[in-house]
């Protein structure tokens, strides 16, 4: 498929707008993975949208101990539903869901909102290497879990999330959850993209990854992509826009 710029469609859309729309989401599974940093309550306002519409939501806790494991866990939550199925993941997960859903029978797109969408074997690592690193990259230290790292929580708010107040990225920022290396150096396997459909959201003020590596990857995997102006946290900070991107996958079934 190739490129198609929805920047005007994504910018002119509201949570009221998608709760009217005439789309249905009964009979449809939205399977969603979040990415470092965070855990799977960062999806919590796009599930509300999604259940409004009677999406059957799911969003996967993943321990983020390696990418193998990762993986792991989002074939056993893809294994547990049955019926269509549209694979979306935030920032890492993209790396998760690229394998997760390689040969899933049932699945019909996978979504990517500023995640990485890697080709068969790169890590994480090597397509943050292919841009200047983002401003976050100077401040991913050592947890407080030995052998996993997080973002240093006075750079978390400016840095992965600077578009939401600042009290609530500050709780934000001593909530991450960990992650270990190995999510970041393992290469890729076979990528899902070459197998379904894919749209990309690209954040275009994301200080977390570089946009125009998000722009790189999008257009690599010819997703159908929009552009909006957010932080790298977009779930959080734009989940209408997020939702509307999901929407729009689903009515390509």
């Amino acid at each position: 498929m190739g490129q198609n710029t929805l920047s005007a469609y994504a910018a002119s859309s509201s949570s009221q707008e998608a709760l009217q729309s005439s789309a249905s989401g009964v009979g449809l599974n939205v399977v969603l993975v979040h990415g470092s940093f965070v855990d799977a309550s960062s999806w919590s306002k796009v599930v509300a949208l999604l259940q409004a519409q009677q999406y059957n939501a799911l969003a996967v806790q993943i321990p983020l101990t390696s990418l193998a494991d990762d993986i792991a866990v989002t074939r056993q939550a893809l294994a547990s539903i049955s019926g269509p199925t549209i694979l979306v993941g935030h920032s890492y997960a993209g790396m998760v869901i690229t394998n997760a859903g390689t040969n899933v029978s049932n699945l019909i797109g996978l979504v990517y909102a500023a995640a990485y969408a890697p080709e068969q074997g790169e890590s994480h690592n090597d397509l943050t290497a292919k841009f200047t690193p983002a401003p976050i990259s100077k401040h991913v230290i050592p947890s407080y879990r030995s052998g996993f790292r997080w973002v240093d929580p006075p750079a978390f708010p400016p840095d992965f999330i600077q578009d939401v107040p600042l009290p609530v990225a500050r709780v934000l920022a001593v909530s991450q959850k960990p992650f270990a290396p190995l999510c970041f150096s393992t290469p890729s396997g076979a990528p899902a993209w070459k197998q379904v459909p894919s749209w990309y959201l690209v954040s275009k003020n994301d200080r977390t990854i570089n946009p125009d590596l998000e722009r790189f990857m999008a257009k690599r995997i010819g997703a159908t992509t929009i552009e909006i102006a957010s932080s790298h946290a977009s779930p959080v900070s734009h989940p209408e826009d997020v939702f509307q991107l999901i929407l729009a996958a689903s009515r390509k079934r």
